[in-house]
């Protein structure tokens, strides 16, 4: 699989949707990951992400403008023991607490489907990274209907087993802009990673679609340490 440049393909890409990244930096000391959302509408546009414990949630930065809260307000982040947590919806609750009762990632993610957002029924992406005395591993996964057919969910669990310095995976809700939108496709995408947060959060941020962008978590954790650096961006201010 070709290595690819972030920066290069989240330009091109008008709209991605949300998006899951997770890796090993380069001087292999940290584990990353990233999660931003975008939106079409003023409801979608109107969030920003606000930290809550270790983890984050998505708020409504006018409550006045907040017309419907299904589907866009939920918590992104959330940290269960030795587990860092990451999706596109409210199925982080759903995972942390089904493995919380010991089920696994997959097992949790069984009770669950794509977006009932018709007609794009909007994949649920998620992602968990393990901590544990020989480093961490990764596993991401997708639920999507069937080519827009809703009759039919199909799920995808991709793992990282000993995840390799320099490499990070990207999963995202939508190949690109269109009505119905495009649910992505295939397994996630190899890209490079970055050593610094603050580059990385950077490249993010400044190649994500101006119009459509909304908000941006990117957290490093020290793998030999725990020690987490978390950054936010909002566009509203």
């Amino acid at each position: 699989m070709i290595k690819l440049d972030i920066a290069n393909e989240l330009s091109k890409n008008a709209y991605p949707g949300r998006g899951i990244i997770i890796g090993k930096s380069p001087n292999g000391k940290y584990a990353v990951t990233a999660y931003f959302i975008m939106g079409r509408s003023v409801n979608s546009r109107n969030r920003v992400f606000v930290e809550d414990g270790e983890g984050i949630r998505t708020q409504a930065f006018d409550p006045s403008k907040l017309s419907d809260p299904h589907l866009i307000i939920y918590s992104p982040v959330r940290v269960l023991g030795n587990k860092l947590i990451v999706t596109n919806g409210d199925q982080t609750d759903t995972i942390y607490e089904l493995m919380d009762k010991q089920f696994t990632f997959e097992q949790a993610l069984r009770t669950r489907e794509f977006e009932d957002d018709a007609p794009n029924y909007t994949p649920r992406i998620s992602g968990i990274l393990r901590f544990d005395e020989k480093g961490f591993n990764y596993a991401m996964s997708i639920l999507k209907s069937a080519n827009g057919n809703p009759d039919s969910c199909q799920r995808y669990t991709f793992c990282y087993n000993n995840p390799v310095s320099g490499d990070g995976h990207f999963i995202h809700t939508y190949m690109g802009d269109g009505n119905p939108l495009p649910s992505f496709e295939g397994e996630p995408e190899l890209i490079a990673t970055y050593d610094d947060i603050n580059e990385f959060t950077d490249i993010l941020w400044n190649n994500l679609n101006e119009d459509n962008k909304v908000s941006l978590f990117v957290r490093y954790v020290n793998i030999e340490t725990g020690k987490a650096e978390t950054k936010i961006i909002n566009k509203n201010k």
